[in-house]
C-alpha cells in the first residue's frame, strides 16, 4: 500500500510509519515541524519529510490511504486535499483496529498507570516466549519502536482517552473492541475537551458499552467511582477487581515469596496485580509473572533514577493531578524518613486552567519542599492568561511552595535543594531545558 501520514512527527504517529515501512509499505508523511527523537528516527529510515509544513499537491489519487494525526488540524490543507479526493482517511486507532480485527486483543485504559501497566504486559510476553504485537505509549527498553505489527495472533494495546483526530471526535479506545480489558482508575484530565469530570467519566462509559458480551474487565477495586461504573455492565461483561500486591516499597510478596522490583510504590503493585492477572488468562502463571517482573525496568520518563545519589533525583512524567499525587506516594514510601523536594512543572493544557489545577490540592502535603514550575511562553502560545503565584499556591493548597517562572530561577532552587535526599521532577515537558542527572 501507498500511506501517507499527516502529521506524522507525533509520538505514536512516526513510529506507525517506521513499523508500516518496514513492512514493505510504501511510507510518506509531512508535519509543520518535528524535532527530538521523532526528527532523528524517521531521518535514519528516510522517512523524514524533505521540508516542513503541508502541502496539498502531494495528494493524489495513487495514495491508497491517508493516516491523520491528532496534530492536525480540522482545515489542514493536506486532509482538504485528501478529502476532496475520495481517498480513504484513518486515524491511528482506527488503523490498528482494522488491523488486529482477527487478534485477540488486549487494552489497558485508564486516566493514570496506562504506559507501566502495558510495558508490565509486554515485558511478560516477551520474557515468556509468546508472540504479539503492540502499541505502546513510550519508548522502553529492548523494544526498537513503539508499535509492532505482524501476523501474530495477539495485540497489547495502550488505550487512550483522548481524541482520535480532527474528523473524528472519538476516544481512541472505542476503536478497539478489545477482548480483555484494564481500567486502572478514572480521575478528571484532558479538560480542554472534557470540561467536567462527568465528561470525562463518560468516555470510559462509552468504552464499556462498546464491549462484546463476555469479555473480561479487570479494574482498580479502590477507586470507588470505577467500581460504581463497571458494576453496571457486571451482568453481561467478566468484571474482576484488584487491590494490588502484597509488598512495601520496591518488594512484592505473593504466596509467602518476595520479590525484589526496581519499580516501587502502591500503584506500581496495583499495575503489577492487574498485569499478572490478565497474563494469567493469557496461560501464563503468576509466578512466572512476577518472576518476569523482576527484569522490569520501567516505562521511559516514569520513576527514571537519571542520578544516583547527592541527591538521588528522579524524572516522572507526571502530567495529570493523579499521576503526581500517585507517583510523590510511592516516592515517600520508598524513602522512608528522607527529606524529599518535588518540583512539578504545569505543562499540559488541562493543568493551565485555573478551574482545573485545585485538582492538585495536598499533593505536597508529604514532602519537606515543593515548587511549581509555569513556562510564561507556553501559556502565550496557547493563548491562556498566565497564572500568578498566590493562585497557584491556593490551588495545591501550598502557601510554602515555590513558584518559578524561568530556566535560571530553577536551575538556582535546584542547587539550593542539594541538602536533601532525594529530589523528584515531575513534567510531560523538558523542565525549561534544565538539564539533570549523572
Amino acid at each position: 500500500m501507498r500511506i501517507h501520514f499527516i502529521a506524522i512527527g507525533g509520538s505514536i504517529m512516526h513510529n506507525l510509519a517506521i513499523a508500516l515501512s518496514r513492512n514493505g509499505h510504501s511510507v510518506t508523511g509531512s508535519d509543520d515541524v518535528i524535532y527530538g527523537i521523532s526528527h532523528d528516527k524517521l531521518s535514519e529510515e528516510g522517512l523524514l519529510p524533505s521540508e516542513f509544513g503541508w502541502f496539498p499537491k502531494t495528494i493524489t489519487n495513487d495514495i491508497d490511504l491517508i493516516i491523520l494525526g491528532m496534530h492536525a488540524k480540522i482545515d489542514n490543507p493536506e486532509l482538504l486535499a485528501a478529502t476532496e479526493l475520495g481517498i480513504q482517511i484513518q486515524s491511528f486507532p482506527e488503523f490498528i483496529a482494522s488491523h488486529s480485527q482477527d487478534k485477540q486483543r488486549v487494552i489497558v485504559a485508564g486516566s493514570h498507570g496506562k504506559t507501566t501497566t502495558t510495558s508490565m504486559l509486554m515485558h511478560i510476553l516477551k520474557k515468556q516466549k509468546k508472540d504479539y504485537d503492540y502499541l505502546v505509549g513510550a519508548q522502553l527498553a529492548d523494544f526498537d519502536l513503539m508499535v509492532q505489527l505482524s501476523d501474530a495472533p495477539l495485540i497489547v494495546i495502550e488505550g487512550d482517552e483522548y481524541l482520535s483526530s480532527a474528523i473524528d471526535r472519538r476516544p481512541k479506545f472505542v476503536h478497539y473492541n478489545p477482548h480483555i480489558t484494564i481500567i486502572t482508575g478514572i480521575a478528571w484530565d484532558h479538560a480542554n475537551v472534557f470540561p467536567t469530570a462527568d465528561d470525562y467519566a463518560s468516555q470510559f462509559d462509552n468504552l464499556l458499552s462498546t464491549l462484546a458480551d463476555g469479555a473480561s474487565v479487570y479494574y482498580d477495586a479502590n477507586d470507588p467511582q470505577l467500581v460504581d461504573l463497571v458494576n453496571q455492565y457486571a451482568d453481561r461483561l467478566n468484571v474482576k477487581g484488584y487491590l494490588g500486591l502484597d509488598g512495601v516499597g520496591d518488594i512484592v510478596a505473593s504466596n509467602g515469596v518476595e520479590y525484589q522490583m526496581h519499580i516501587f510504590g502502591r500503584h506500581n503493585r496495583k499495575n503489577m496485580h492487574a498485569a499478572l492477572l490478565v497474563t494469567r488468562e493469557l496461560g501464563i502463571d503468576i509466578e512466572d509473572g512476577l518472576r518476569s517482573l523482576q527484569s522490569f525496568q520501567g516505562a521511559a520518563m516514569r520513576q527514571q533514577l537519571i542520578q544516583e545519589s547527592n541527591p538521588k533525583i528522579y524524572r516522572d512524567f507526571g502530567h495529570a493531578p493523579s499521576k503526581v499525587r500517585a507517583t510523590i506516594e510511592a516516592v515517600v514510601e520508598n524513602h522512608p524518613d528522607e527529606k524529599i523536594g518535588v518540583i512539578v512543572e504545569l505543562h499540559s493544557y488541562s493543568s493551565m486552567l485555573a478551574d482545573f489545577i485545585p485538582q492538585y490540592a495536598g499533593v505536597f502535603d508529604d514532602v519537606v519542599a515543593a515548587a511549581v514550575c509555569v513556562d510564561k511562553h507556553a501559556f502565550i502560545i496557547k493563548g491562556m492568561p498566565v497564572l500568578d503565584p498566590e493562585e497557584i499556591k491556593s490551588a495545591f493548597a501550598s502557601k510554602d511552595c515555590n513558584v518559578i517562572y524561568d530556566a535560571s530561577s530553577l536551575r538556582d532552587l535546584i542547587d539550593s535543594w542539594q541538602q536533601y535526599d532525594v529530589l523528584l521532577l515531575l513534567s510531560s515537558g523538558n523542565l525549561m531545558g534544565v538539564e539533570l542527572g549523572d
